[in-house]
């Protein structure tokens, strides 16, 4: 993706800096756009937790690069490289790309010969973010083919209706559910998205706004509680979102109220998709409600808002809660894969089953 005409990757590395790794500060969105060079793995852990990143894919390469970074940290100490690991795994539970890089990296350094691991996780943390930009541009061209059939039988703009940010800043590159309306705007498709705020992070109204401003696509934000609205009145033709992690039977963990636009979105008759990467799969679950993890944020995130201060020129944050509410934030929700039409991956589309997951991963 490109901002003001240079093209930027969520995390990378730069040749004249080798001894670390450089993000997108994605907290100052889209009021400031700053990188920030992270240098060491607690850095890196920091960054995840505290959401300078975020989004599955973007995490989980991260988190890859993280690895590269222990390596250079520990010397080829294997114990403290296990506890660098560890202290990565455990900054974000719900996601399973995070776990996923980091597991990855661990059986790349067990299946070399030598103790000399920078290289080696340096080479695999690069291929970890390039397989995700790469998966992420095949979701687009696949959910491209979806959107083009669509066009053709309506033959009128489409409209979509996303939810939380499933864009590049979520991922390396291209972005889940919007590399389909990235694709299709660029092929020349008219559509406009309808852009859920996605309290209380508000990642919808900062990040995917502003990526589809920054794309030129056509968009409005809305409040979160508006989907139903608009599905009633016939103003969705189709819902895609993204994914945190999916059971190997189809269940969808995603942003907090995503499980209602499924359900406002089966009450319609509108078809309700789920962009992800197989790196989002995971196949040791079966029962998403029981099984996966639902992080559990501050009561902060809730309470208090930030937002840009014209006459100051500056970010600033304000109460929302009277004195003595207690707030939960539950950050993620599971969708049923009864609710889902649809699975958009790299090697295709697939029914939101184990069956049809297995087709396209056998």
């Amino acid at each position: 993706m490109k901002v003001a005409g240079t093209h930027y990757r969520t995390v990378w590395q730069t040749p004249d800096d080798p001894s670390a790794v450089w993000i997108i500060d994605q907290r100052l969105l889209p009021f400031q756009f700053q990188t920030e060079r992270l240098a060491t793995v607690e850095a890196v852990a920091a960054a995840i937790r505290d959401m300078h990143v975020r989004g599955a894919g973007c995490i989980g390469a991260t988190a890859g690069w993280g690895m590269f970074l222990a390596a250079l940290e520990t010397g080829g100490n294997l114990k403290r490289l296990e506890h660098f690991a560890e202290l990565l795994k455990s900054t974000r539970p719900t996601a399973v790309n995070l776990a996923w890089a980091v597991d990855r990296q661990m059986r790349r350094i067990a299946s070399e010969p030598t103790d000399d691991w920078v290289e080696v996780t340096r080479r695999e943390a690069e291929e970890i973010a390039n397989e995700d930009a790469a998966f992420c541009r095949e979701i687009g061209r696949h959910g491209l083919e979806l959107l083009l059939q669509m066009y053709e039988k309506k033959q009128r703009p489409l409209q979509i209706l996303t939810h939380c940010n499933a864009g590049w800043l979520a991922f390396v590159d291209h972005g889940s559910a919007t590399a389909p309306i990235y694709a299709a705007h660029d092929a020349g498709v008219p559509l406009h998205v309808w852009v859920d705020e996605t309290r209380p992070r508000n990642q919808g109204a900062r990040l995917t706004a502003w990526e589809l401003s920054q794309h030129g696509v056509s968009h409005t934000v809305i409040v979160d509680n508006a989907g139903g609205h608009l599905m009633q009145r016939g103003l969705v033709d189709l819902v895609i979102v993204g994914a945190d992690r999916v059971t190997r039977t189809g269940d969808v963990a995603n942003k907090i109220g995503t499980y209602l636009k499924a359900l406002a979105a089966h009450d319609n008759g509108i078809p309700f998709y789920v962009a992800l990467p197989s790196s989002t799969l995971d196949w040791t679950l079966c029962d998403g409600l029981k099984e996966i993890p639902i992080e559990e944020r501050s009561p902060n995130e809730v309470g208090l808002i930030s937002g840009w201060h014209e006459p100051h020129a500056s970010e600033q944050e304000v109460r929302l809660l009277p004195d003595g509410s207690a707030a939960a934030n539950p950050a993620f929700d599971v969708t049923p894969a009864r609710l889902v039409t649809g699975l958009i991956t790299e090697r295709g589309i697939c029914e939101a089953s184990e069956s049809g997951l297995r087709e396209l991963f056998p």
